[in-house]
């Protein structure tokens, strides 16, 4: 009979991903998770196969907290942009999060046009918004977010590094500029080509 759980699952896990919140991902050790639950390092090997299970688990909770940014930003009334500011505020209050999911090396995707929708899973439907929105056809929509979400993550990832810090209105007049920019440019851009 194997032996009975010390600590559940959740448990661990939460412990985990607090641990990864303050430190990062590296600092998630069965030793220092065994002393966070004041414990030895086992009961966690009662729950879990391995270490490499556990960071996986805390990979996949910290996307679900990040889509409940998405979520939130989507409701906003130009849902590009709120999603932008979504993503900014993930990085200025989850920075070790943040720099998880988005500041590693991707594998395999080594351009923008591959890598937006490896880490972005509400991108189809942000990209739909900006065509419908902006009546844009999808090549230039996505042209646009590609432009855009460089910018954004650039703020991100300063905020999430303490290299600066912006305030809530200075993000939205930089995002809005930006974008407004961007529109003006591919607009201008499809009139030139009608000429």
């Amino acid at each position: 009979m194997p032996p009975r759980a010390k600590f559940t699952r959740s448990e661990i896990l939460d412990m985990a991903l607090s641990i990864t919140k303050e430190q990062g991902i590296d600092a998630v050790t069965a030793r220092e998770l065994g002393k966070r639950l004041g414990s030895s390092a086992r009961p966690i090997f009662t729950v879990f196969e391995s270490m490499d299970e556990v960071k996986e688990s805390v990979i996949l909770k910290a996307k679900e907290l990040y889509a409940q940014y998405v979520e939130e930003g989507l409701k906003h009334q130009w849902a590009f942009k709120g999603v932008g500011i979504a993503y900014i505020r993930f990085a200025m209050e989850q920075p070790r999060l943040f720099q998880l999911l988005f500041m590693n090396a991707a594998q395999d995707a080594k351009n923008i046009s591959a890598i937006l929708p490896v880490i972005e899973e509400h991108y189809d439907r942000i990209l739909q918004e900006i065509q419908e929105t902006h009546g844009l056809e999808r090549k230039t929509a996505e042209k646009i977010y590609q432009h855009l979400w460089t910018y954004t993550h650039g703020i991100a990832t300063m905020l999430a590094t303490g290299l600066c810090s912006y305030t809530k209105e200075q993000i939205q007049e930089r995002l809005t500029e930006v974008m407004q920019g961007l529109l003006i440019v591919e607009k201008g851009r499809g009139q030139n080509d009608k000429n």
